[in-house]
């Protein structure tokens, strides 16, 4: 056994100290005239131990170069104006400071300066929130309303959470008692305190000074509704119109750790009255939920099945004038996940999945049906989704104004960078003449572009094979540093399994299983999306069901053959294999069926399942296990899927 054994650094081999030390953008938010855009970037010091933030601002369309200044107090931007910032820090007396902060310069190309961008090193205070835990900001100027989250309990009170949670640390024990499920979700104890939203008037004076309302609006207060839902809703829960909220809730009358079932809501911006439900009630999960800008329609993701949560989601449009609900990509087999419509209202914008990557599509809108349908008969301009991009993994998008959509894409070679598109079609007619469809697109940032340069990162090549019941399987394969092609030289490889399992290894860059630190060590890197993945359609999804070992290890030993023979490169004999989550319990299986003949040297599980019938009982989100459904057939299967023998 080698003792020794270090990581390999260098300035041309990416290792994962560099993973770890590198830039982490995030995604581009732009101003409400589209010319500027603010990014978050999070850079760690092995040197100092810590870890530092910086606000860059960048205009979308001019030479000019970005502005960065460091982040000493830690908090949320958002944009109030198209040259101020707001920035929410914690101050004193259990409150939370939003301070402003002007971009000024020459950001705009019609502008002959020699003056540069800059952003203002020293907030101006507008107010405070009397809350220390507000987040999910939102601030629409038509409305002047500043909308936020905050748990709060059950008498929705925002001003008296501090006094209740004093309450509740010296309330003389540590019982709690739970009348229903969750219990415990994901990485916390459920406590008595729950997400509600809440709104504020925020406006400019004339005197160019802010001025906050004194009166705190609590839209939801007396609902049961609770937005953002957890344990991953975020700023995508909800939107605000003019005069309204749009947010999406857990139905308050079913088990949350039993169902999915959310709906979606309409509610004044200053609760004056009463949600209303948009949502037709047989539906599932709901996410996204956005307004058009004019204030008629929303639109929303809707799954079909209660408790399924990777049912195939579908992009549903509500017309608020006439009262009408319909279902747009009833027949698109892919699951959008993002949602905005361009400025105009007649198109709307949306990222799915397709083939290991995540693309940006759009649609025009259609007229609106005579009455709600799951399933309008449209002419196919309407219902076959024009891809903008075909490579990476896109995170955000943002239609401007006059034809330009901003999105933040990554791949497997780059953290995130801005994108912008301009010359997109405005209306039908442009549209159906095929002019200009898919626009011109051009990256605006290359915040890691330097750093990475010199490191031979491998862009990963796609491989396909037949797998389990004749289907076409895809997989990657990333080649390791210095990989030449013609070369005798064998590499180690090894094996990452992903989790879900219905995910997906894509086109994307990750700080947690990146393949690219394989690389950087001499590995050549194989990944498989088999059976249960998703972006290949919901037959290739839902095919996993009452199967977990079934079709996806055929797939996963037809692949792991398949890249022996393609790649004569790979050494057998010095093969590893990786997986976290799904990922793990398939590492566990594995090692419970030599007779795979994989021939691994070591098995890395990470959080892996290792007894089906354990996690069923152990898990907080029931729905997940109950979707076999748990009956006697159900426990027959997850027994039969234990990984290892085990007694009980």
């Amino acid at each position: 056994m080698n003792n020794n054994f270090t990581l390999k650094e260098g300035s041309d081999r990416f290792s994962p100290k560099d993973l770890i030390e590198l830039d982490r953008p995030s995604a581009a938010v732009p101003n409400q005239a589209g010319d500027l855009a603010f990014v978050i970037i999070s850079r760690y010091s092995f040197e100092d131990k810590r870890n530092y933030k910086s606000l860059v601002v960048l205009p979308v369309e001019s030479s000019f170069a970005s502005a960065e200044i460091p982040i000493t107090n830690r908090g949320e931007f958002f944009w109030l104006t198209g040259t101020t910032l707001a920035h929410v820090v914690e101050g004193g007396n259990n409150n939370l400071d939003i301070y402003a902060y002007e971009c000024r310069g020459s950001y705009s190309t019609a502008t002959a300066s020699d003056e540069p961008l800059k952003v203002s090193t020293e907030g101006v205070f507008i107010a405070s929130i009397p809350s220390k835990t507000a987040t999910n900001f939102k601030y629409n100027p038509a409305s002047r309303h500043l909308v936020f989250s905050n748990d709060v309990y059950a008498d929705g009170n925002l001003t008296s959470v501090k006094e209740q949670d004093e309450a509740w640390e010296n309330r003389g024990n540590t019982a709690y008692v739970y009348d229903d499920t969750f219990v415990r979700h994901w990485d916390h104890w459920v406590g008595p305190k729950k997400a509600q939203l809440f709104s504020v008037l925020l406006q400019l004076n004339p005197d160019k000074a802010w001025k906050m309302g004194t009166e705190f609006h609590a839209p939801l207060k007396g609902t049961g509704h609770h937005t953002p839902v957890e344990p991953f809703g975020g700023t995508n829960d909800f939107d605000v119109s003019a005069n309204s909220i749009v947010y999406t809730a857990k139905d308050p009358q079913l088990p949350p750790a039993t169902h999915t079932k959310q709906n979606i809501y309409i509610v004044d911006v200053m609760g004056r009255t009463k949600p209303r439900e948009l949502t037709s009630g047989q539906q599932g999960a709901t996410s996204s939920p956005v307004f058009s800008k004019q204030g008629d329609k929303v639109a929303w993701l809707e799954l079909d099945e209660d408790g399924h949560e990777s049912d195939r989601a579908k992009i549903v449009i509500y017309d608020l004038h006439r009262d009408v609900r319909f279902t747009l990509t009833q027949h698109w087999d892919r699951s959008p996940e993002q949602l905005a419509f361009n400025q105009e209202g007649t198109f709307i914008y949306f990222t799915a999945g397709d083939h290991a990557r995540t693309k940006v599509y759009y649609l025009p809108i259609p007229p609106t049906p005579s009455q709600s349908t799951t399933d309008p008969q449209l002419d196919k301009i309407y219902t076959g989704p024009v891809a903008l991009t075909s490579t990476g993994a896109v995170s955000s998008i943002y239609p401007l104004h006059p034809g330009r959509l901003l999105f933040t894409r990554s791949t497997l070679t780059s953290p995130n960078d801005v994108f912008l598109i301009q010359h997109l079609p405005r209306s039908l007619s442009e549209f159906a003449e095929g002019r200009k469809r898919e626009g011109d697109t051009e990256q605006i940032s290359f915040f890691t572009r330097a750093k990475l340069a010199s490191k031979g990162l491998s862009p990963g090549e796609d491989f396909y094979f037949t797998g389990a019941n004749d289907k076409r399987i895809h997989g990657w394969a990333l080649k390791p540093r210095g990989w030449e092609e013609g070369q005798t030289k064998k590499y180690p490889v090894v094996l990452l399994i992903h989790g879900g399992p219905e995910s997906a290894w894509e086109d994307q860059w990750s700080n947690r299983w990146n393949p690219n630190v394989f690389t950087g060590q001499g590995y050549f890197v194989i990944a498989i999306n088999p059976t249960g993945s998703t972006t290949f359609g919901q037959e290739l999804t839902e095919a996993i069901k009452e199967d977990w070992g079934g079709k996806p290890f055929v797939d996963l030993i037809n692949g792991w053959k398949y890249a022996l023979e393609k790649y004569p490169e790979i050494d057998p004999d010095r093969a590893v294999a990786a997986g976290a989550s799904w990922g793990g319990y398939a590492i566990n299986w594995i090692q419970g069926h030599p007779e795979y003949g994989f021939g691994f040297k070591a098995l890395v599980c990470h959080d892996g399942k290792f007894d089906a019938p354990y996690s069923g009982y152990s898990t907080d989100e029931l729905f997940f296990f109950n979707h076999e459904p748990w009956e006697k057939k159900v426990k027959k299967l997850v027994t039969e899927y234990v990984p290892f023998i085990l007694l009980y």
